[in-house]
C-alpha cells in the first residue's frame, strides 16, 4: 500500500477551496513557472534534454493560457474579454513560434506580459481583501512526484 503524497493532497485541497480569483492567480503563476523552466532548457547541452525541456514546458504553459482563454465570458465581458482573448491568442502564437524555432524571444515576451497581468490581478485581489496565501506561486501546477 502506497502512502498518499502530502504535496498532492495539499494542492488538491487548495485548488478546491480557492476563490475564482485565486484560481486565476494560480494559473498565471503556473504558466510563468513553466515558461521559466522552458528557458532553463536553453542551457542544456544534450540535444534531447534541450528539446524535451523547452517543448514540454512550453506546451504546459500553452495549456494554461488556453484554459485562461476558454474561461473568458465573451458574452458578458464585452470589449475587455475580447481584448484578453486577443492577448491570449497572441501569447499562444508567440509560444508556438518559440517552440518551433527553439528561440527564447517569444518566451521572454510572454513572460513579461504574464508578469504584468499576474501583478495586476494580485493587486486587484488584495484590494478586494482576498487572501493571496491560498494562491501561493506554483501551488496548482507543481509536479512533485
Amino acid at each position: 500500500m502506497s502512502l498518499p503524497n502530502p504535496w498532492s493532497s495539499y494542492r488538491q485541497v487548495a485548488t478546491q477551496t480557492a476563490t475564482p480569483g485565486q484560481l486565476v492567480l494560480m494559473l498565471f503563476d503556473g504558466a510563468i513557472r513553466f515558461l521559466e523552466r522552458a528557458r532553463l532548457g536553453f542551457a542544456e547541452t544534450d540535444p534531447l534534454a534541450f528539446n524535451l525541456t523547452v517543448n514540454n514546458n512550453l506546451q504546459r504553459a500553452q495549456a494554461i493560457i488556453h484554459e485562461l482563454n476558454t474561461s473568458l465570458n465573451l458574452r458578458d465581458g464585452g470589449e475587455v474579454a475580447a481584448n484578453f482573448q486577443r492577448l491570449y491568442d497572441y501569447m499562444d502564437e508567440r509560444l508556438q513560434e518559440s517552440n518551433f524555432q527553439k528561440s527564447d524571444a517569444g518566451i521572454a515576451d510572454v513572460l513579461r506580459r504574464l508578469g504584468v497581468l499576474r501583478e495586476a490581478w494580485a493587486e486587484m485581489l488584495r484590494r478586494r481583501g482576498e487572501d493571496l496565501g491560498q494562491a501561493a506561486p506554483g501551488l496548482a501546477f507543481a509536479s512533485h512526484a
